[in-house]
């Protein structure tokens, strides 16, 4: 991997940290952020890369925290078992930092094979982590429980994706989700780690009620659920949105526009109705599904077709919010700020002092024209200048 200066100086360029600071000079000194400032850093003397980034915006880069990365699908065959995204699927739309999981297929696919792809990312420049298990129950693990994988492998914060609602899923019981739920929990708890559990929600008729009745009913804090997919149905968005008062942090997928999906709430539809709202900002994340296959079934189960998601959804998205109207600083944080908060990321989702280096940056057509991970640039003007391993 090329090495980029141990000291590089981004120079008058509009910070969004995600609040906006206006022009700044930003100071990095190998994967971390030294200093950010209106005044230009006196570094006589010393080996300086200097970055001219005028009439661009900078933000903290993106997190994807709902990331096939070793591939999703196989929903119709062995065939359709998707490949793993390569390295510049992600940092082309801005992404500087994924989680992976496993989805409908738990059993081909492991927590080995996963971990092996996290590190194999983290190899190639990314910040990369992990959810453990997958849509089923029992779960998928390594150490041989979910608590065992949070507490002692690194690169897991919590479990994921596991399945509710849906006819995929292993239908668990309300007791079978709290006991996941709990060892999500304690082991958030042991491990200084998030400790979350992230539900895949499907269409299916008892939409969030595992979550509802876990609050009414059980002391797991508000913190340990974090749903996605959403947006997935009309009603479900409402369900969310109730939820999102009571202080569940509900997670928006950024689905590929699909015209015969008429139930469906487009992303940047949800997010505006939330934002309309008002409801508090800290509450939503938002996430791609990358490198996983999106399958629409019948009612009966059959496959009718099946699409494809990457990250550059992500990026289309912030491109549209944009051009509605809605400022930078008011949605950045949905993209970076709120999923590093949640999932306890140190050093993640703000421009600081102290924190990585991790930079999305925006041209003047709301495009992404540059973006930096961990102090290495890996898209300048558009064009990757790091490419994954086999790319």
């Amino acid at each position: 991997m090329p090495k980029s200066a141990l000291l590089q100086l981004l120079t008058a360029v509009d910070v969004y940290a995600p609040e906006h600071l206006g022009q700044r000079h930003v100071l990095i000194g190998g994967d971390r952020v030294l200093y950010v400032g209106e005044e230009r850093p006196q570094l006589d003397g010393l080996d300086v890369t200097e970055v001219d980034l005028a009439d661009r915006r900078l933000m903290p880069g993106i997190i994807d925290a709902h990331v096939h990365v070793t591939g999703g699908g196989g929903e119709a065959g062995a065939h359709t078992r998707a490949p793993a995204p390569k390295l510049s699927r992600y940092t082309s739309a801005g992404v500087t930092t994924v989680v992976g999981l496993l989805g409908t297929d738990d059993l081909t696919r492991s927590t080995s094979g996963l971990l092996t792809q996290v590190k194999a990312l983290r190899s190639e420049g990314l910040s990369a982590f992990a959810w453990t298990g997958g849509y089923h129950l029992p779960p998928t693990t390594l150490t041989g429980s979910v608590r065992g994988d949070i507490v002692h492998l690194e690169e897991v914060i919590g479990f994921g994706e596991l399945a509710i609602s849906d006819h995929r899923s292993s239908q668990p019981t309300f007791d079978e989700f709290l006991r996941i739920a709990s060892e999500c929990h304690v082991a958030g708890l042991m491990s200084g780690k998030a400790g979350v559990l992230h539900i895949h929600i499907g269409d299916g008729r008892r939409g969030l009620e595992y979550i509802r009745r876990a609050l009414d009913e059980t002391e797991l804090p508000r913190r340990t659920f974090h749903p996605t997919h959403v947006n997935r149905k009309r009603a479900l968005f409402e369900e969310a949105l109730e939820l999102a008062e009571r202080g569940v942090t509900i997670d928006v997928t950024a689905f590929p526009d699909d015209e015969s999906a008429e139930d469906e709430v487009t992303a940047v539809d949800a997010i505006a109705r939330y934002l309309d709202l008002g409801l508090p900002l800290e509450y939503l994340t938002v996430s791609s599904d990358g490198g996983g296959c999106l399958p629409h079934f019948d009612s009966n189960g059959e496959l009718l077709r099946m699409g494809f998601a990457t990250s550059q959804a992500l990026a289309d998205l912030l491109k549209q919010l944009l051009g509605r109207g809605y400022n930078l600083n008011q949605i950045a944080p949905i993209f970076a700020q709120n999923p590093a908060r949640y999932l306890r990321l140190q050093r993640k989702g703000t421009i600081r002092a102290g924190f990585d280096a991790d930079f999305t940056i925006l041209d003047s057509e709301h495009n992404i024209s540059d973006v930096m991970a961990l102090g290495r640039w890996h898209i300048r003007d558009g064009e990757p200048m790091i490419r994954g391993t086999f790319e």
